[in-house]
């Protein structure tokens, strides 16, 4: 035992250790510029002559140590560690709307793995470290461009499949309103004109593509598929897709007047603090439920009907040829009926018309960079005349699980390889903002992992 001591305490076999977890590192990231961190290293553990912690005081025999720079120390160590994981392996994250649910509640507070699909390069480097773009309370953001990186992702163990649950940077996130944050920017331009809205909402904040806020959904079409919503209902290359446990739809109930018994919709994992009664109808016109609720509604002895809402073209609301994806009256689409709709994908390339070009200006111009320019109906790409273009990255088409209370790709489009973040690999805590402490702990889900 004493000689294991001896071996794990040699300098040599300290730098060997951390050497080799550093190359391992280096080699991970494909930039080898790095490998020149070795002879720091070397240096920390071997020769010692530059003193690299410069804020670690050297102290005499039996001189008193000074415990403020001692937690200084613990708390540079903390921070570099912390950065480093967030950076490379997981980044905590908290859901703050329903459009998940059930798959994953509000309140929720997960660990995403970034190393999963491969952690992004940040392209903007000089950042605050744990701080995602927005210093608190100051509202400033937390970075500078000073330095921008292009888009590069690290090796991972998988690719986004249909069907996983994706962590990604808003792809409508570039443009930001200070007095309305949290509201799509694209969106409130279509309804309201671009300087109305900046007057009502403005000014604008501008972000790039690692500082955007974070989203979390469900991939339902990846690279090369054809898509499409029939009745709400996803179809993938002429295959419905698999209905997962946590996909929910609206739905109309209509009773003999009487009101479900709450007991039993909150068996059911229904919001009751989200139930409205109608006793016009009577009944429910909003009921969010799963499949398998829609059969324990029926057989309720009150309940005379259940019907899924479905919105239908020409749509209810005179905006909706501006709020659905691709915000053309070309396209005759709603949120449940949507497509076909081909998802690009890298070194595709598609024919180009005045038609389908709302589809791919987006891709065109922001996400891949161009000048995209309509004359005498002739598309002009860069100043030359085009009728293709071929696409430079892979897209996916992302939808929240609460199918009726999600704003997801049928709102703003594909989502870019370059804005996958992760997927989240633990439940760590979730609470219940309805209820009171310890009544809010869901405990059922706590350190669950997905």
């Amino acid at each position: 035992m004493e000689k294991i001591r001896r071996v794990i305490g040699n300098k040599k076999f300290k730098f060997g250790v951390v050497a080799l977890c550093y190359l391992a590192w280096v080699i991970w990231l494909g930039n080898y510029w790095w490998l020149a961190g070795l002879v720091i290293i070397f240096d920390l553990y071997i020769t010692k002559k530059v003193k690299w912690a410069f804020w670690k005081k050297t102290y005499k025999e039996g001189e008193k140590r000074n415990m403020w720079l001692d937690w200084l120390d613990a708390l540079i160590f903390a921070l570099i560690a912390a950065t480093f994981i967030r950076m490379y392996f997981f980044e905590a994250y908290v859901i703050p709307t329903s459009s998940m649910e059930r798959s994953l509640m509000t309140g929720d507070y997960l660990f995403v793995s970034k190393s999963y699909y491969g952690p992004r390069i940040p392209s903007t480097p000089l950042s605050l470290p744990l701080i995602h773009n927005a210093i608190p309370v100051l509202n400033i953001p937390s970075y500078v461009e000073w330095v921008k990186w292009d888009y590069r992702r690290m090796a991972g163990r998988g690719k986004v499949k249909s069907g996983d649950i994706v962590v990604f940077s808003f792809p409508h996130g570039d443009t930001v309103m200070s007095k309305a944050p949290t509201q799509d920017y694209y969106t409130h331009v279509r309804l309201n004109g671009r300087s109305r809205t900046i007057g009502l909402y403005g000014p604008l904040i501008t972000r790039p593509v690692d500082k955007k806020d974070n989203y979390v959904k469900r991939c339902v079409a990846v690279p090369g598929d054809t898509l499409e919503v029939r009745d709400g209902r996803v179809w993938v290359n002429g295959q419905q897709e698999k209905q997962h446990e946590g996909v929910q739809y609206s739905y109309v109930v209509k009773t003999n007047g009487t009101q479900i018994n709450p007991l039993v919709l909150e068996k059911m994992k229904v919001p009751v603090e989200e139930v409205v009664f109608d006793s016009r109808l009577p009944g429910y016109t909003h009921l969010f439920l799963s499949d398998g609720n829609v059969a324990q509604v029926k057989a309720l002895p009150n309940v005379a009907d259940v019907l899924q809402n479905n919105d239908i073209y020409p749509p209810d609301y005179p905006d909706f040829p501006v709020s659905i994806f691709p915000f053309s009256t070309h396209y005759a689409w709603t949120r449940d009926n949507l497509g076909p709709l081909w998802v690009p994908e890298k070194g595709a390339t598609v024919d180009l018309t005045l038609d389908n070009l709302p589809l791919y200006e987006r891709i065109i111009t922001v996400y891949e960079h161009n000048e995209l320019k309509v004359a005498d109906s002739a598309i002009y790409i860069n100043g030359v005349e085009t009728a293709s273009y071929t696409f430079q990255m892979d897209y996916y088409f992302m939808m929240g699980d609460n199918r009726h209370n999600s704003l997801d790709s049928r709102y703003w489009g594909f989502v870019p390889e370059d804005h996958i973040v992760g997927t989240p690999a633990m439940i760590w805590l979730s609470l219940d903002k309805n209820k009171r402490f310890p009544k809010n702990i869901r405990w059922s889900r706590l350190f669950s992992f997905m």
